[in-house]
């Protein structure tokens, strides 16, 4: 399972593809105050990008992907 959901943070591993993207944007609406754990995410389908950029969820840890990691450094 590419996203596993804790109590407050969202772990993103290996490959998050398009069928992710809608419900991490529902878990993200129910947890405001939640953050994305991104340290073992290989690769974002852009919808998941997406959500995570509108949602404004906050990234607990970035990628470790450096050309993943350069998506999140050019947003802010």
């Amino acid at each position: 399972m590419p996203i596993q959901y804790k109590k407050s943070v969202a772990h993103l591993t290996g490959v998050c593809t398009v069928e992710e993207a809608e419900q991490l944007l529902a878990w993200t609406l129910a947890h405001p105050s939640a953050r994305a754990d991104l340290s073992r995410c290989d690769h974002l389908h852009s919808a998941v990008l997406q959500v995570l950029l509108a949602t404004g969820l906050k990234v607990s840890r970035p990628p470790a992907a450096p050309r993943l990691a350069g998506l999140f450094d050019s947003a802010r």
